[in-house]
C-alpha cells in the first residue's frame, strides 16, 4: 500500500476527546497492551498528530504520529500498527517468519507467499482469515512488515503451504516508514531459532546476500537455498510480482496510446453523442426540434458511462458553433432560427454516409442498477428494512417480568399487545359486565396511570390500555441492510433531508443529507445526479457529524433527487424530507 509515495491531506494535533477515543480503540484492537503501555503510546500531555493521507491508489488513510514517528495507521476504520510500534512491542501481533532475501520483494509491493514461510518447531501462529499479523526474518524477532492473513492457519496447512499467506500492507523501508525518523529494526534474538535450529539454518550466508537478486529470480543447485519450500516460495513470489508488473506496464501502454489533447477528446465525444442521438433518439415526427432540447434530452442521454459532455472544454465552445460545423462540413443536419434567438433542427439527412456507417455502442446506463461504488458495478443496492420497535422502560418493567423482558428489551408493537393481552387474561382482569374493558390492578395502576388518576380510573378500554403502554415505552428503530447485522437505535430515524441553499449572486444549490443512515453511498448519488442533470456535484462534510457527508449539486434539482431516491433507490416517501420544495412548473401559454 505504501510502496509508492502518498499525498498528505492534513496534519493536525489530536483533540482531548479524540485522544481518549483513540486510546479506547487501541485497547479494544490490541487487548494485550497494559494500561501503562497505552499511556506511553497515547500520553496525555505530549503532542500527538493526526495525519490524513491518500495512498497512491486513492485509499484514504489516517496516521497517528508521536515524536515524528507514525505508530498506527487507520484503514477502513481498522487500526494497524506500524513497524515503529512493533519494534517497541515485538510480540503484539502473531508473526510469520521468512528469509531475508524475501523482504526486498515485500518492500516492492509483493505479498508473502506460503512456500516462503519458515515454519518453526512450535508451528504456525493460530490466525483467522483477515487477522492482523506481522512478518519477521529468521534470527530476528523485530517485525519488518504488517498485513492481514489471506487465509486461516488451518487452511494454510490443508493447502500444503501453497498460495498467498499474508496480504502485506506496510513494510520496513516503504514510504510510511520514510515518513518517520527512518531508523532501522532493532536486533531481537529469535528464541526458537537459537534453541532448536542450527546456526546454518538460521543465518543467511554472505554469498547468498551478495547474490540476492539471482536467488530471488531463480535459485539453482549451485546457489544457497534454505530448503526446498523456501526456494519454491521465492520462485512463486517472483512470478507473481512479474505478472503484476506486466499488468501495470500494459495499463500504462494503454493510457499512453491516446496522445490526443483534452480538447480533441471532447470534440470526439461530442461527435459520437451527436451521431448516436441522431441514429437512435431523434424521430422525424419530432422535427423541428429545439437545439437546447436536442442537447439536454438526447445528446446527454447518449453520453457514455463515466464521461460528461462539456462544450466549454471543446474547440467549439458553444452549441450553435458545433451544430453549424455539423451542418456545413458534415451535411448531417440543417439548423434554422425559427424565432428570434431560438434555433431549431429542421432537417436531418438520414441517408448521410457518416450517419449510416456509425455503429451504436452497447447500452450501458449508469443508473440501470444502483450500485454502492458510484457506477463500477460491484454490489447492487437494496433498500434497508426499517422497523419501529419499543423498549421496556424502568417504570413498565414489572408489567413484562412474566414474559422475561427486562429493562431495555426491544420488541415490535404486536409483541407488546400480545404480552399485555396474556397478562390481562392470566390475572383475570377482563371486566365481567363489559369485555371491552380491563380492570386496573395495582401493577397496571403503577405502570400506566398518573398519580392524579389513581382514585378516578378503575377500568380502561383495550385500545386505551395498549396506547398507554406503547406511549410509556422508549420508541426505537431497527435498520436491517441485506447481508448485515441489524442496527437498533433509540428515537426516530432521521429522514433524508433535501434542501435548497443560495450561493453567491442568486445561485442556488441542492443539498442532500443523511444518506448514510439508509445505506446509500453519497458518492454514488453524486455521480448519478451529475450524469442526470449534467451539473457539477461535490461531497462536503456535515459539521458536527463524524464520517457523514452531504451531496451538493448546482441548481434546484429536488425533482431529480426525489426521482432518484424514490424510483431508483426505492426509499419510501415518508423517509424523505423536502420534496415539497421542488420548483413548480409555470402555466403553459
Amino acid at each position: 500500500m505504501f510502496a509508492k509515495s502518498f499525498r498528505v491531506k492534513s496534519n493536525t494535533v489530536i483533540k482531548g476527546s479524540d485522544r481518549r477515543k483513540l486510546k479506547a480503540d487501541i485497547s479494544a484492537a490490541f487487548p494485550s497492551l497494559t494500561a501503562d503501555e497505552l499511556s506511553e503510546l497515547i500520553p496525555n500531555k505530549e503532542e500527538l498528530n493526526v495525519v490524513k493521507i491518500y495512498a497512491h491508489k486513492g485509499d484514504a488513510v489516517i496516521l497517528y504520529v508521536l515524536h515524528k514517528n507514525p505508530l498506527f495507521f487507520e484503514l477502513e476504520k481498522r487500526l494497524y500498527p506500524t513497524v515503529y510500534l512493533l519494534w517497541m512491542y515485538p510480540a503484539l501481533l502473531p508473526t510469520f517468519r521468512t528469509w531475508a532475501p524475501v523482504i526486498q520483494k515485500l518492500i516492492g509491493g509483493a505479498d508473502l507467499m506460503l512456500p516462503g514461510v519458515v515454519v518453526p518447531p512450535s508451528g504456525l501462529p493460530d490466525v483467522k482469515k483477515g487477522a492482523c499479523c506481522a512478518v519477521t526474518v529468521v534470527s530476528n524477532r523485530a517485525p519488518v512488515a504488517v498485513g492481514t492473513a489471506a487465509i486461516s492457519s488451518e487452511e494454510m496447512h490443508s493447502l500444503g503451504m501453497k498460495g498467498r499467506g499474508v496480504a502485506v500492507l506496510h513494510t520496513y523501508m516503504d514510504h510510511l516508514w520514510a515518513f518517520g525518523d527512518k531508523s532501522g529494526p532493532p536486533s531481537v534474538p529469535d528464541e526458537d531459532c537459537g534453541e532448536e535450529m542450527s546456526e546454518e539454518e538460521c543465518d543467511v550466508p554472505e554469498e547468498a546476500e551478495e547474490k540476492e537478486d539471482e536467488i530471488l529470480e531463480k535459485p539453482s543447485e549451485d546457489q544457497w537455498c534454505p530448503d526446498a519450500s523456501a526456494c519454491s516460495g521465492i520462485e512463486e513470489l517472483s512470478v507473481a510480482e512479474q505478472e503484476e508488473e506486466k499488468g501495470e506496464e500494459g495499463s500504462e501502454k494503454e493510457s499512453d496510446q491516446d496522445q490526443r489533447t483534452p480538447q480533441e477528446i471532447m470534440d470526439a465525444l461530442l461527435l459520437q453523442c451527436f451521431l448516436h442521438a441522431l441514429k437512435s433518439k431523434v424521430k422525424k415526427s419530432e422535427l423541428p426540434l429545439l437545439t437546447s432540447t436536442f442537447l439536454r434530452n438526447h445528446m446527454f442521454a447518449c453520453c457514455p458511462s463515466g464521461k460528461q459532455i462539456d462544450l466549454k472544454k471543446s474547440s467549439y465552445k458553444k452549441l450553435s458553433k458545433f451544430l453549424q460545423t455539423m451542418q456545413q462540413q458534415h451535411n448531417l443536419v440543417r439548423v434554422k432560427e425559427l424565432a428570434k434567438g431560438v434555433e431549431s433542427i429542421v432537417e436531418v439527412d438520414w441517408k448521410n454516409r457518416e450517419l449510416r456507417s456509425f455503429s451504436l455502442p452497447e447500452e450501458k446506463d449508469v443508473e440501470a442498477s444502483p450500485v454502492q461504488d458510484g457506477g463500477r458495478g460491484e454490489i447492487p443496492y437494496n433498500p434497508p428494512e426499517i422497523t419501529t420497535l419499543y423498549s421496556v422502560s424502568a417504570r413498565l418493567e414489572p408489567l413484562f417480568l412474566d414474559a422475561n423482558k427486562r429493562k431495555g428489551a426491544t420488541m415490535h408493537a404486536a409483541e407488546v399487545r400480545s404480552i399485555i393481552t396474556e397478562y390481562v387474561k392470566r390475572n383475570e382482569l377482563v371486566a365481567v359486565n363489559n369485555k371491552n374493558y380491563v380492570t386496573i390492578d395495582p401493577t397496571l395502576c403503577d405502570c400506566l396511570l398518573e398519580k392524579s388518576e389513581y382514585q378516578e380510573i378503575e377500568c380502561l378500554k383495550w385500545d386505551d390500555l395498549f396506547t398507554r403502554t406503547l406511549g410509556r415505552m422508549q420508541e426505537c428503530y431497527q435498520v436491517v441492510h441485506p447481508g448485515q447485522a441489524p442496527i437498533t437505535k433509540k428515537g426516530h430515524i432521521e429522514p433524508i433531508d433535501i434542501s435548497v441553499a443560495s450561493r453567491g449572486s442568486n445561485k442556488k444549490v441542492t443539498l442532500v443529507k443523511n444518506l448514510e443512515a439508509y445505506g446509500v453511498d453519497p458518492a454514488a448519488v453524486a455521480a448519478a445526479l451529475q450524469h442526470r442533470v449534467q451539473a457539477s456535484s461535490v461531497l462536503q462534510p456535515v459539521p458536527g457529524a463524524r464520517d457523514r457527508v452531504s451531496v451538493q449539486i448546482q441548481g434546484n434539482q429536488i425533482h431529480q433527487v426525489g426521482s432518484l431516491l424514490l424510483d431508483h433507490y426505492q426509499i419510501p416517501r415518508k423517509y424523505i424530507q423536502g420534496l415539497d420544495k421542488a420548483p413548480k412548473g409555470g402555466k403553459k401559454k
